[in-house]
């Protein structure tokens, strides 16, 4: 039997080169200086927990360690509750006032649980790229279950949103397969499970090209959760800093930047102010496109197809 594993996984070959030095004009709209993603994690609902027949509570991303018992962790059980509760509707308001386009990292079952969250995400026009079926390490499955999932998810977002996902996010990490599983689909834009730059790229996965919007854990609150950032003012500044940077930059080097968002978090009142203020710093400064994923990966498309 022929060996079929480089043309199963010849696109997983690690780059260290990339655009090198001489990165390519993004020419993003409005000759933009930087392209700026806000991406709302939407993922309460969809976590591990006992009434979902797991036999654990999830405590990733939650207000410090867990309760260290084995059972049901009623109080982890609350701090998920608080994002699609309360902190959905104070950062949907923030970006409204503002008049900012977001993408939602959504996964489908918390859509399913919230369908007022799933009606405003569609009123305000953020797009959606699939964050899974399940807020669940994808490692866990076998391939034929990934392929599944992948499937499901797109249905079941398509229903709650009334469009498709336009893109794809596992969990911190995909598996090895799920690049293809995505090309095998087909009804994907792009996928951002790459941390790897600060533009898209092209790659090609079983001979077809494939669009990737890397994302950053980087620009992210899940800081708050492990320790390394306190209070509003280190998220602020801490933004604030990356995005004058990549502003200078952008005078010769436009790039994009992505700042990622989890509303049992970053949707409490001392630690949302920080977010607020840095929507601020970014109005005041003109040649910024803040802008939705899908919007990144359609001008990617246009102005930079792959060279195949």
């Amino acid at each position: 039997m022929a060996d079929n594993t480089h043309d199963l996984y010849g696109h997983l070959a690690r780059d260290f080169v990339g655009y090198g030095e001489a990165p390519p004009d993004p020419k993003w709209p409005g000759r933009a200086r930087v392209a700026l993603n806000i991406v709302v994690n939407y993922e309460e609902g969809s976590e591990m927990s006992f009434d979902d027949g797991d036999g654990a509570t999830e405590t990733g991303l939650v207000e410090g360690g867990s309760g260290g018992f084995e059972g049901r962790d009623l109080a982890a059980e609350s701090m998920y509750e608080y994002g699609s509760r309360v902190g959905i509707w104070r950062i949907l308001r923030l970006l409204r006032e503002r008049g900012m386009p977001a993408t939602v990292f959504a996964t489908a079952l918390a859509l399913e649980r919230n369908p007022a969250v799933a009606r405003a995400i569609r009123e305000a026009g953020h797009d959606v790229c699939s964050h899974g079926r399940r807020w669940v390490r994808s490692q866990q499955f076998s391939v034929e279950q990934e392929r599944a999932e992948i499937a499901a998810a797109y249905e079941s977002i398509t229903r709650s949103i009334g469009r498709p996902p336009a893109g794809w996010y596992c969990r911190y990490a995909p598996t090895v397969d799920t690049r293809r599983l995505l090309v095998e689909h087909g009804g994907f834009l792009y996928d951002a499970d790459a941390y790897n730059d600060e533009l898209p790229y092209w790659t090609r996965v079983q001979g077809r090209d494939h669009l990737v919007v890397p994302y950053s854990l980087t620009n992210n609150d899940a800081k708050f959760s492990r320790g390394s950032m306190a209070t509003a003012s280190d998220f602020f500044e801490f933004l604030r800093d990356s995005f004058d940077m990549l502003y200078e930059e952008g005078a010769t080097a436009p790039k994009m930047m992505s700042v990622g968002l989890h509303l049992r978090l970053i949707g409490h009142p001392g630690r949302a102010v920080g977010l607020a203020r840095f929507l601020d710093h970014v109005a005041a400064r003109p040649g910024v496109w803040v802008c939705r994923r899908e919007d990144i990966a359609r001008h990617w498309q246009e102005f930079h197809p792959p060279q195949s």
